[in-house]
């Protein structure tokens, strides 16, 4: 969700503005996704590197996450929307992991759409937590972690991602017209059809969202195979 604060400059409004008027837009993305029957939608609000802003922009930053938290899961939960904050999480103060956890448990039970948001989030962070997690759970089980190392398959590995519990993106979005990934969902990005739009996060609404999703229904995802092959399996 890039391009809040470029958004405000062009306004001649302080950054602060924009961050706010992209929380609207993140409200805006969830009511959108579910009118379309999407699933899971991923939002990637706060990211590892994103400690290296300016200490009053963080700060506001963690403010208005405290806010958006008190607003919106009340919705959230009212519309059958399940939650789910990943990352690191250590590093936020401890009133705002609470939230995040009574955030979790009360949409535990939702099943009409999952959103994620990734908040001191890193892909590097992820994939590194998740081998971790794979040797210490050897380890826990009597055997030694490394014991069998070349029989470690990516199936064992991704039950350990942070997002283990969601299937593989099948679009990638970024606004403002930056065209990386940054660091975000690198495992799980590997078959992703990615698409990059100038406009900024905060005019990011529903007819956006269209142009992103029609983008997609044009491409041919053959994961490996020809295009012959996706006609004869189509027949």
């Amino acid at each position: 969700m890039d391009g809040n604060g470029r958004w405000a400059t062009s306004r001649f409004l302080p950054r602060v503005a924009g961050h706010g008027k992209g929380v609207e837009a993140v409200r805006a993305a969830v009511e959108a996704c579910a009118a379309r029957g999407v699933e899971y939608l991923t939002l990637f609000a706060f990211s590892s590197e994103n400690w290296r802003r300016p200490a009053d922009e963080v700060s506001l930053l963690m403010r208005l996450f405290m806010v958006a938290l008190e607003r919106e899961v009340g919705k959230m939960h009212a519309n059958g929307i399940r939650l789910k904050v990943v990352g690191d999480l250590s590093r936020f103060d401890d009133k705002l992991q609470q939230m995040i956890d009574n955030a979790e448990r009360k949409t535990a039970g939702n099943t009409a759409m999952t959103v994620t948001v990734c908040a001191n989030y890193g892909g590097r962070w992820d994939v590194m937590q998740a081998v971790q997690k794979m040797l210490a759970a050897r380890a826990a089980s009597g055997a030694s972690a490394l014991a069998g190392a070349d029989t470690f398959s990516e199936d064992e590995l991704a039950q350990y991602l942070a997002m283990a519990y969601a299937p593989e993106p099948d679009l990638f979005i970024r606004t403002g017209g930056e065209q990386r990934i940054s660091n975000f969902l690198l495992w799980q990005l590997a078959y992703s059809e990615l698409y990059f739009t100038d406009t900024y996060w905060p005019d990011f609404g529903a007819d956006e969202l269209d142009k992103a999703i029609a983008s997609y229904q044009q491409r041919e995802r053959r994961f490996g195979r020809t295009s012959a092959q996706l006609v004869e399996q189509a027949t």
